[in-house]
């Protein structure tokens, strides 16, 4: 405990929540770096699928890009409506539950969790990757590297929300500041040079237009798709409104309005000057290959010092996407585990005010995809689009229901029919587009996190059901239990046991199972220590049953002895007391046997209503 209290912080009340609200500025690192790290990937993206028309790509960007931003205004605009309307949070999957029942509700919850869980696989595999290219010698360290980030990242967020907010801030900060700049030098210097800007650093040359191919529509439409991923994130301030201070649905729809906002300029500005500048994508796979924002800055203002921040602002903000994950994830597991469809550990907050479960789950189905991919995780991609675009159409059909509930027409519900539509659309050109990269998973994955929801509901209405009752308790005479207390020798453990077991009356046992000749002395110690003086107190003394166990385990022949009792009261209780020793020292735990956890898990597991077990612990000075 001191440990944690020194790793983590003090244990927080719950009456300090309100001190770990955050504000909507605190929101954009928090909430918003998955959203803004797109704006690296998003356009490049787009442009890697237009590469097969060489610069004749360069020309169709900005109407891609002009579209993307539309649909990211549309489902902005609606996701601030779902804010107001649901300012408990839980975003897709309140929505979805309440308004188009329970299954879709399950269906945006399992596709919230996928986009979470391969967003921070690929967003710290994208930053350790463009360290990696950097320094080619971290090369083999790639994992590692990803693992030990992941740990930082899940080491801070189980800090509580204001740390991690005021630890992603300043990488948050200078991100927007360094691209925001270099945008507006870059547009300055476009219209100084009359549209056509003389770059400092020459990006590598492109194809001519049509030169590997012609530009179709069913190409402009991949390339749409491909685009879309820079809409990912966009929905994590609808699901964790209550995380901000209050008036709290306010605070949140202006901290969304903050990230929509950075991320559509920064998306404009990198598809206006990928153009004017020609800096076209470089095929991943090439040798030679530069990101298409490297290109750019490199473009505008050369590789001084402006160059370096842009690319340490763009690796940190990489590196930490996943931070949205971690704040929104064990929100959304905590609403599926008040209804039952997750372990209810993870409706629980834990000692900093936040939901523990959620974020070491989340660290470990991470890690473990790192490690199974090896720290390259671009063929998670698609998964990671789907899953951000069920989320935002379910969403979006939602709230459409929820007006029509209301009786409420106009604006609003047209413009969550609008984006019900166009998110639906680009689900579908997603999931053909990129089926054969790896979009078929998700009719793997999301069954199967489905799946894992039903069979835990089942669990808990199964319980609920064997142990809910409304009768009253029963104050009728009860048959004496039979108590049988397992001892190795005559220790002061086995007397407080034994003097515990005497007050709960009835027929009490001490059971030693005799192995290699053990015991043969404990006869006379009885007799001496324990039945002479029940008779001087005209008492009656516990007695002793010594089993044979010519096979040397200890287990069986107690289990089979304690059945057998069982049969002897058929409408009583058995009571096992076991002794234990309990140390101060957590690795004197290796010093002693287990054989008391051992029996005390047998007999849990045996399934047997009518055994009681009670443990007597003796606790160690040193």
């Amino acid at each position: 405990m001191a440990l944690m209290e020194r790793l983590l912080g003090r244990t927080l009340s719950s009456q300090e929540a309100s001190i770990q609200k955050i504000t909507p500025a605190a929101g954009v690192p928090i909430l918003g770096l998955d959203a803004l790290s797109s704006a690296a990937y998003g356009p490049e993206a787009a442009l890697t699928v237009l590469l097969a028309v060489g610069a004749l790509g360069l020309n169709v960007i900005g109407p891609i890009t002009l579209a993307v931003t539309l649909l990211l205004f549309i489902v902005y605009l609606s996701y601030r409506q779902t804010i107001a309307a649901y300012p408990q949070g839980g975003g897709s999957y309140t929505v979805a539950r309440e308004n188009l029942g329970v299954n879709a509700g399950l269906l945006a919850g399992a596709a919230l969790i996928l986009d979470y869980v391969l967003n921070v696989a690929v967003g710290i595999s994208a930053g350790v990757g463009a360290v990696a290219s950097a320094f080619p010698a971290l090369l083999p360290l790639r994992v590692e590297l990803c693992l030990v980030l992941l740990v930082v990242i899940a080491f801070i967020n189980m800090r509580g929300l204001r740390e991690s907010g005021a630890a992603f801030m300043l990488p948050t900060v200078l991100f927007v500041v360094v691209l925001v700049g270099v945008i507006v030098v870059g547009v300055v210097k476009t219209v100084l040079a009359g549209g056509a800007p003389v770059a400092v650093v020459a990006p590598p040359g492109v194809l001519a237009a049509g030169a590997s191919g012609g530009l179709s529509l069913w190409l402009i439409v991949r390339a749409f798709s491909a685009g879309c991923t820079a809409m990912t994130g966009v929905e994590a301030v609808s699901n964790g409104v209550p995380n901000f201070r209050d008036p709290a649905p306010r605070n949140a729809q202006l901290s969304l309005t903050y990230i929509v906002g950075i991320l559509a300029l920064l998306l404009a500005g990198v598809a206006y000057l990928s153009r004017v500048y020609h800096v076209n994508a470089i095929d991943p796979a090439s040798p030679s290959y530069q990101s298409v924002l490297t290109m750019l800055v490199a473009a505008v203002t050369g590789k001084g010092v402006v160059y370096f921040l842009s690319v340490l602002a763009i690796l940190l903000v990489l590196c930490l996407s996943a931070n949205t994950s971690f704040a929104d994830l064990p929100r959304v597991a905590k609403l599926l585990a008040q209804d039952n469809y997750l372990p209810h550990a993870f409706a629980s907050r834990g000692r900093r005010l936040v939901y523990t479960s959620g974020i070491v789950a989340l660290t470990l189905l991470a890690g473990l995809l790192l490690v199974v991919f090896g720290g390259v995780t671009d063929r998670l991609i698609p998964l990671f689009a789907i899953g951000a675009f069920l989320a935002f159409t379910l969403s979006q059909a939602g709230m459409v229901t929820h007006w029509r509930r209301l009786g409420k027409g106009g604006a609003p519900l047209l413009l969550n029919l609008v984006g019900a539509v166009a998110t639906g659309v680009t689900l579908l050109v997603i999931l053909v587009s990129k089926f054969a990269d790896g979009a078929w998973a998700t009719l793997v994955l999301i069954p199967a996190l489905l799946l894992v929801f039903v069979l835990t509901r089942r669990h808990y209405d199964s319980v609920r059901a064997q142990v809910s009752t409304d009768e009253a308790l029963d104050y009728s005479p009860r048959v004496a239990p039979v108590v049988i207390v397992p001892i190795q020798d005559w220790t002061a453990v086995t007397r407080k046991a034994l003097r515990f077991a005497m007050k709960l009356g009835g027929d009490v046992r001490a059971v030693h199972v005799q192995i290699e000749g053990s015991g043969t002395q404990l006869t006379e110690v009885w007799a001496a220590l324990v039945e002479r003086p029940a008779q001087a107190h005209g008492a009656i003394a516990p007695k002793l049953v010594l089993l044979a166990s010519p096979y040397r385990q200890l287990l069986e022949p107690l289990s089979a002895y304690i059945r057998a009792a069982e049969k002897e009261v058929p409408a009583g209780q058995v009571v096992v007391i076991i002794p234990e020793l309990v140390s101060t020292r957590w690795y004197h735990s290796f010093l002693h046997n287990a054989r008391s956890t051992a029996l005390k898990a047998k007999l849990y597991f045996g399934g047997d209503r009518r055994v009681v077990v009670i443990n007597v612990p003796w606790y160690l000075d040193e």
